[in-house]
């Protein structure tokens, strides 16, 4: 199917680019209108503002292998490995908080099951990029 090796690390730029910039717009938005979203997680004032600015900090550090693996798909495997684990770990993770919430917390645990949401979906496009570039490391993947 897909056996143009000109195709193949484009499209796998295409499916990191999507999460890549999924993660950049979270941490954006936290970081510009905490207040918004502290709510949704329970919390208040300026400490609630604060940790969900430090949620976006903490997007935008978790994105560094995933730039790294955008850049150059095929070359930097180890970079799109540590990407997929990271949408695993942060899938799996965040299905146990929200496993173990009670429900009384609806809001928290609307917000929760985004960030599954969120987390599961780019974990599908992740492996699908490692898919796409199979059997490419030594291939020139910038043409």
């Amino acid at each position: 199917m897909f056996r143009s090796t000109r195709i193949r690390p484009w499209l796998a730029r295409g499916l990191i680019a999507a999460v890549f910039l999924w993660n950049v717009q979270c941490a954006v938005a936290f970081l510009a209108a905490p207040a918004t979203y502290a709510p949704g997680f329970e919390l208040t004032g300026p400490a609630g503002a604060a940790t969900v600015r430090g949620l976006g900090v903490l997007f935008l550090m978790w994105n560094v292998p995933y730039f790294s693996a955008l850049l150059d798909p095929a070359r930097c495997r180890v970079s799109l490995y540590e990407a997929i684990a990271m949408q695993a770990i942060g899938f799996v993770g965040e299905s146990v908080i929200l496993w173990t919430l009670p429900v009384a917390h609806p809001v928290a645990r609307a917000a929760v099951t985004r960030f599954i949401a969120f987390d599961g979906s780019g974990l599908i496009l992740l492996l699908v990029a490692a898919w796409v570039t199979r059997g490419t490391r030594n291939l020139v993947s910038s043409d």
